[in-house]
């Protein structure tokens, strides 16, 4: 069913499958209270600096990336080396290439900005499949179709939970795992680290994954152009504090990781998921649970 829907919806030319995407965005920016003052309230904590006028127009153009990412996500599919030129390019495969060869797996990282999945196409397209790490969506539905779309490039959907002893025999193997390390975690699964200038707990499974492999990390990150067409921007490789402190290194990494975020976010902050409850998970809590257990 999910194969004769997701056909039925690539019959729709990406511009019509595109403008519904706008005006689905726009009606969802109005109805959708509890997310338009989620991301209202992202906004203005973070660019304390902007004019409300700013601040709305932002969350705004959230919400058409986020829809737009799922318009076009129905394109993947139909994604080859000789057209890919149609959809995206990569810059920094230079970095991606010298990551591969030196033998211990590769691990990428970005966040929740513009559109990954595309991103996520291009680079199998290009190079070879490799692992993405992601939560499973509520709906089987959802989580049927979603996997069959980003299979069509080879990539391999793998969910987080329990997920590290599988990430590790992966990188062993040589295979290049791509995660998405931008969103709220409970604080038994992460570090706080300053993002935006808050406390954000985020995950520290990229950290620990780097010290105990060795594998390269480099960040990567698919925008929207304004020509309609998108751009992977594939980073050098990440230094990796390693001092033997297991702990103090897991939070020295996994800033370092987010400030590279934070840093891209800002230079596009119409294109991040403002909607998420990134500081959902506060510091109290963690007192509040050790005391009880």
């Amino acid at each position: 069913m999910d194969k004769f829907i997701i056909g039925i919806i690539r019959l729709i030319p990406s511009k019509a499958r595109r403008f519904f995407a706008l005006l689905t965005a726009r009606t969802a920016y109005y109805v959708s209270l509890k997310h338009r003052l989620i991301t209202l309230h992202n906004l203005t904590r973070s660019f304390p600096e902007k004019s409300e006028a700013e601040i709305r127009h932002l969350a705004r153009k959230s919400f058409e990336s986020f829809f737009r990412l799922a318009a076009d996500y129905f394109d993947i599919p139909g994604m080859t080396k000789k057209n890919l030129h149609r959809w995206v390019k990569i810059e920094g495969m230079e970095h991606y290439r010298n990551a591969c060869k030196e033998g211990k797996g590769v691990l990428m990282f970005g966040g929740h900005l513009g559109n990954w999945e595309i991103g996520n196409a291009a680079l199998a397209i290009s190079t070879k499949p490799f692992i993405f790490v992601y939560r499973v969506f509520d709906s089987p539905f959802v989580e049927k179709g979603i996997t069959r779309i980003r299979a069509s490039c080879g990539n391999v959907s793998l969910s987080k939970e329990r997920a590290m002893r599988p990430m590790i025999r992966l990188l062993k193997k040589g295979f290049s795992l791509y995660l998405l390390i931008d969103q709220n975690v409970d604080w038994r699964e992460g570090v706080f680290v300053d993002f935006f200038g808050r406390d954000a707990c985020t995950t520290s499974g990229l950290a620990l994954l780097a010290s105990h492999t060795k594998a390269p990390v480099l960040p990567a990150f698919t925008r929207f152009l304004p020509d309609g067409t998108y751009l992977m921007e594939i980073g050098p490789k990440v230094d990796i504090v390693n001092t033997g402190n297991r702990d103090k290194d897991v939070l020295t990494n996994t800033q370092i990781f987010t400030k590279i975020i934070e840093d891209y976010i800002r230079r596009y902050p119409d294109q991040w998921f403002w909607m998420h409850q990134r500081w959902k998970t506060k510091r109290c809590q963690v007192r509040q649970k050790g005391t009880k257990g």
